[in-house]
């Protein structure tokens, strides 16, 4: 069952109506919390729901299945023993996570501290999957206040070479435009790469070495985070921040990355824990997860809430939410989609009284009080 679901991946994103969700879902301090950051209705009434965990020291929460998944759909709850969705882990699905590196290449990082930069780099890119695709910009004294060393490449080996090209001699660091041409990258398709279209991408991130210094950007960090702020899909900002003199500015990376759903690394001078931190946050972007679920909502061509709810750990009692949004909508006429519903139907089996939803068991009767003098029966 899970195998099949899994080879339909990219045939449903080929075709995918998505929308965003409507919250960002942060763990409270001590708890976990979770992030619907896209949903898929192409195979409509077919949806996938993607989305993220994390635990309070922000790291991904691991081994969830059906049991630890709450789905509501305009309010009613799903009852998990009707067997009409199933959870997957990202890591093992065909849709690829892209990756921008940006890498601050300043004077001031010469040396020791972008060398080691380089290396956790060439360290993630040798620890992707072969559908992922990784891009680079080095932050640079040019017009845009950056170069493109590479745009958006599946071979990991061609990326690597790239990054051998970028010059560390940059006399200003127009942090915030980089940053903002980044997250405009992830909207983009790929070009001069090996990837077929963006319509298999599952997420796209953002992740920033620098000491957070910007000096003479047109965006101000406060316009930067209003954009990020109004993403219908969020582009997390993962904040690398060394620095070997001053960490005066750190606090700017810590904004965005708090503002994105993104998750703020603090090196300082320790720069070999750079790649223990990259790695950290490859195993963020992987451990993703996806539901897929049979709606019953006739098709109208119009938006219907959703819920998604994480019970961690399992048997509390406690679920955590996040909401989101899918159209009722008739799949495109083609028949690769068909095919793909018919077979997803053999899969989650539609229901022959059409309710996936729970039911609570109905009350007992009320028992009429036994009028006065009347015997009562034995």
């Amino acid at each position: 069952m899970r195998s099949f679901c899994l080879g339909l991946a990219a045939l449903a994103l080929a075709y995918a109506p998505v929308s965003g969700a409507d919250g960002y879902g942060f763990a409270a301090p001590g708890g976990y919390g979770l992030k619907v950051y896209r949903t898929n209705y192409a195979l409509y009434p077919y949806v996938q729901v993607y989305f993220r965990t994390f635990d309070q020291n922000q790291q991904p929460l691991v081994n969830l299945n059906e049991l630890n998944v709450g789905l509501m759909v305009k309010g009613k709850s799903y009852d998990v023993a009707k067997r009409q969705y199933v959870i997957q882990p990202l890591r093992q699905r065909q849709e690829a996570v892209r990756t921008v590196l940006v890498l601050d290449a300043s004077k001031s990082m010469a040396g020791a501290p972008f060398n080691a930069a380089l290396e956790a780099a060439v360290r993630y890119i040798a620890g992707k999957r072969p559908q992922d695709e990784i891009a680079v910009l080095s932050i640079r004294d040019t017009k845009e206040g950056y170069d493109v060393v590479s745009n958006f490449e599946r071979d990991g080996n061609a990326v690597v070479r790239r990054l051998a090209d970028i010059r560390v001699d940059g006399q200003k660091t127009r942090l915030y435009d980089s940053v903002a041409a980044a997250m405009q990258l992830c909207g983009m398709t790929a070009q001069g790469s090996e990837a077929s279209s963006v319509s298999d991408i599952a997420s796209c991130s953002v992740i920033v070495f620098s000491d957070g210094r910007d000096e003479g950007s047109a965006l101000s960090r406060e316009e930067l985070n209003g954009r990020i702020t109004n993403l219908k899909i969020p582009v997390p900002i993962y904040s690398v921040a060394y620095s070997k003199t001053s960490k005066e500015y750190f606090k700017n990376l810590e904004s965005l990355s708090k503002n994105s759903f993104g998750v703020y690394f603090l090196i300082g001078d320790a720069i070999t824990r750079m790649t223990q931190v990259m790695e950290q946050i490859q195993n963020i972007l992987l451990s993703d997860y996806v539901v897929t679920f049979l709606s019953y909502l006739p098709v109208d061509g119009e938006s219907h809430a959703l819920k998604l709810g994480v019970e961690y750990p399992s048997g509390s009692g406690k679920f955590n939410y996040d909401a989101s949004s899918f159209e009722a909508i008739e799949a495109p006429p083609v028949p690769a989609l068909q095919a793909a519903k018919a077979q997803l139907s053999s899969v989650l089996r539609p229901l022959p009284d059409g309710n996936p939803y729970y039911s609570a068991a109905a009350p007992a009767a009320p028992v009429a009080p036994v009028p006065a003098g009347v015997p009562a029966a034995r």
